[in-house]
């Protein structure tokens, strides 16, 4: 190990003798006020940190902002608003929230309004069973403002393990579900496990969403991607899995877990059940760790053809002996028709760990004390939502009912948009709430993007934004096949608004094209 860096204990340069009296302290700050070295610099900062990227917040969310800023003092540019469609947040574009969770956790955010006093008009106000919902919870809770249990409320992880066993048709132990600040912090959780030393691999899939590659980049471990294959709606082959884990193994990397996104992001497909069985069965003969993140479940938008299958269901479905595999599922409040991002809730749930490594588990979620409790109550709404007969059930139905339609409409003309433009393929989205479009640019504008130090894909999208006000991802940011170019984009601009949206992109594309036209 190399020995300490010494220097960073001392405040002064090297030059800078130390002051020996108060006079002489007074003099060298002022002397020395505006060229004193900081003690963090990006130097000697955590290099782990220095080398995360996260493309979905990256250089194009950041001009995003900058020109956000703009609009708000002059309007000078070719656009009224930005369009943020480098991120799934539904709700900051005009997604309605669901009204019995929002009445709830108001209830539960001010429990003066459950007196008795107050019932006569809360009752006005509110469903009775948003009303008994509430008053449950707080049985449970307490106060919304004090820590919880660590692990999650105990009554919450109860309606998390019936929810799970009422979708698959096998027992859940609440014993087995960790509630989280959204999917990301238990996916952070689960790889800061997993990881013993920088030869510790994990599989990830290319295309991938970055949370997975900027988690490991700062574990210092070492990311062995596997390639979805475009041609075929982005499946993924076993065969492949297999040539990934064999040269990484040969390089001596211990590929321990596979990350399995589904429905994917960036990239809409929905595993069917005889692919993970195959997945299931490869995890099980070469010992790794599944990982599965399903927090896009419920953004099914062609059931028939591909519906949502959890890992937990298939496996226990299978021959006993693969029941022991070890698989580690995720799922989140901020997507399918909740989209609750800021509220940050999800869980995710162990099954065949090993007990002294769940213990090691619990130790992790005790040093963050608790997962936020506001997040907690909307994963039990979300998990045990209004059932027919109740009140609230007829409305809930209608609002589930009306987003579903909507963003499957919106899904289905953004990929007619990007098929109709020249030189762009696009795949359809069977799931979750994006589209990938393969961009083939021209030469011209290649060369343009490597003069200026940038990605092809991203010169392309940094051009939209100036042009559109519509931030979106350029593919690089998620990995793609070498030679390829690729944009992801949500389809959850507001439907009033699509056409126009659908437009100015169109537009953009054109004129792009007919500027670099080789």
């Amino acid at each position: 190990m190399a020995p300490p860096n010494t220097s960073l204990l001392r405040p002064n340069t090297p030059n800078t003798p130390i002051p020996s009296t108060a006079d002489d302290t007074k003099h060298t700050v002022q002397s020395h006020s505006n060229t004193r070295q900081k003690v963090i610099r990006l130097d000697n900062m955590n290099a782990h940190i220095r080398n995360v990227e996260y493309a979905v917040r990256g250089e194009l969310a950041i001009k995003a902002e900058t020109l956000k800023k703009q609009l708000n003092s002059e309007n000078s540019l070719p656009f009224e608003t930005i369009v943020n469609c480098n991120i799934g947040n539904p709700q900051q574009l005009e997604q309605k929230p669901i009204t019995f969770f929002r009445q709830v956790a108001s209830l539960c955010d001010n429990p003066d309004l459950l007196l008795p006093e107050a019932r006569h008009i809360v009752s006005q106000l509110y469903p009775q069973d948003a009303i008994e919902r509430a008053e449950l919870l707080l049985q449970h809770i307490g106060s919304v403002g004090a820590y919880s249990h660590s692990q999650g409320i105990p009554h919450i992880r109860e309606n998390v393990a019936k929810f799970i066993s009422e979708r698959d048709g096998y027992p859940t132990d609440p014993e087995n579900i960790y509630l989280t600040q959204g999917a990301s912090a238990g996916v952070q959780s689960i790889l800061s496990v997993l990881t013993a030393n920088e030869s510790t691999g994990i599989l990830i899939p290319t295309p991938q969403y970055p949370l997975y590659s900027a988690t490991l980049s700062l574990l210092n471990a070492t990311p062995v991607p596997y390639l979805l294959d475009e041609s075929q709606g982005w499946a993924l082959n076993v065969q492949d899995l297999g040539t990934s884990v064999n040269q990484a193994r040969a390089k001596g990397v211990d590929v321990r877990a596979l990350c399995i996104i589904n429905p994917g992001n960036p990239t809409g497909q929905c595993l069917s059940e005889e692919n993970m069985r195959e997945i299931i069965e490869f995890c099980y003969t070469n010992r790794i760790v599944l990982l599965a993140d399903e927090v896009y479940q419920t953004n099914i938008y062609d059931p028939e053809a591909r519906p949502f299958h959890s890992f937990k269901k298939v496996l226990m479905s299978m021959d006993n002996q693969f029941h022991d595999l070890e698989l580690i599922s995720f799922h989140s409040i901020s997507k399918g028709m909740i989209g609750e991002c800021g509220r940050r809730g999800g869980y995710f749930e162990c099954h065949g760990i090993d007990d002294e490594v769940m213990a090691q588990l619990y130790k992790i979620a005790s040093v963050s004390l608790c997962p936020n409790v506001h997040g907690q109550i909307l994963v039990d709404l979300m998990c045990q939502p209004p059932k027919q007969g109740e009140p609230s059930y007829e409305k809930y139905s209608q609002e589930i009912s009306s987003t579903y339609s909507s963003l499957r409409r919106r899904s289905k003309k953004l990929e007619d948009c990007f098929n109709s433009m020249e030189g762009v393929t696009c795949n359809p989205a069977y799931g979750a709430m994006y589209l990938f479009p393969q961009i083939r640019l021209p030469a011209k504008a290649i060369a343009e993007a490597k003069s200026q130090g940038k990605a092809p894909d991203n010169f392309y999208c940094l051009q939209m934004l100036d042009a559109t006000g519509v931030c979106v991802v350029p593919g690089s940011g998620f990995g793609q096949k070498e030679g390829t170019w690729h944009f992801r984009s949500t389809f959850l601009p507001p439907e009033h608004l699509f056409d126009s949206f659908c437009e100015k992109l169109t537009k953009f594309h054109s004129d792009f094209l007919n500027k670099y036209r080789d």
